[in-house]
């Protein structure tokens, strides 16, 4: 039996591991996840599995770079508007942000743990819903922007009574796309970074641990690949 849970707000890829993202009003997603998403990142050589990955957690201006997906290509806009490839340029540009020396991947290179994977934290995919942004919303005193989850899609929520840890064991079908909901995502310190000027609110994550046991969104891996649309109909299968 198939149940109508909401339809797709919002769609969220992220190119480069820890750079501002894009949106996008369409999207193919491959069984590694959306087509371009983590397709780069910048690690560590020095040190094995997801700890070798460089991110905004420990260099927050990682952030106001913004990575865009094109025919395979990965082009980069710095805050203040100089433009990169995925190249020599860049790494520079980042190496200078960091003491630690850093390396840049070849694009879509796997995960160390996870060959199917890209370079993502946890799983495929990530949805966000819009019940759960307004709670925090509510929580913290104003609203905050469905960004700083870096949530891939964003699900308006048929009713607002629902929970999407409910999901977690079963699947969903959205577009042409088919997902198997695995587990909640924890969240860490990128919460509280704005994501257009990586200045924190540390508020954000205290509230998501005490009143959300830092649970909030939930990772899906693909069944079926496909085309997914802003508005399209998000269907629980069992």
């Amino acid at each position: 039996m198939t149940e109508p849970i909401g339809t797709i707000r919002e769609i969220n890829r992220y190119p480069v591991k820890s750079f501002g993202g894009e949106q996008l009003e369409s999207c193919q997603v491959e069984a590694y996840g959306l087509e371009g998403d983590r397709f780069c990142s910048f690690y560590d050589a020095s040190k094995e599995g997801w700890a070798r990955y460089i991110t905004a957690r420990k260099i927050p201006k990682m952030l106001t770079y913004r990575a865009r997906y094109a025919d395979g290509e990965i082009e980069v806009t710095a805050e203040d508007g100089r433009r990169f490839g995925w190249d020599e340029a860049l790494h520079a540009e980042i190496q200078a942000l960091s003491r630690v020396p850093i390396a840049m991947s070849q694009p879509k290179d796997p995960h160390p743990e996870h060959p199917h994977l890209l370079s993502v934290d946890g799983a495929s995919i990530l949805l966000v819903t819009d019940a759960s942004l307004n709670r925090l919303a509510e929580l913290r005193g104003h609203e905050l922007d469905q960004r700083r989850f870096r949530g891939n899609f964003v699900i308006a929520l048929s009713d607002p009574t629902l929970f999407e840890g409910d999901w977690i064991g079963h699947r969903l079908r959205i577009g042409e796309v088919e997902l198997q909901v695995d587990e909640f995502c924890e969240r860490c310190v990128m919460t509280t970074m704005d994501p257009d000027t990586a200045v924190k609110d540390p508020e954000v994550l205290k509230i998501v641990h005490k009143e959300m046991k830092l649970k909030f969104g939930v990772y899906a891996s693909v069944v079926q690949t496909g085309r997914i649309s802003l508005g399209d109909p998000v269907v629980r299968m069992d």
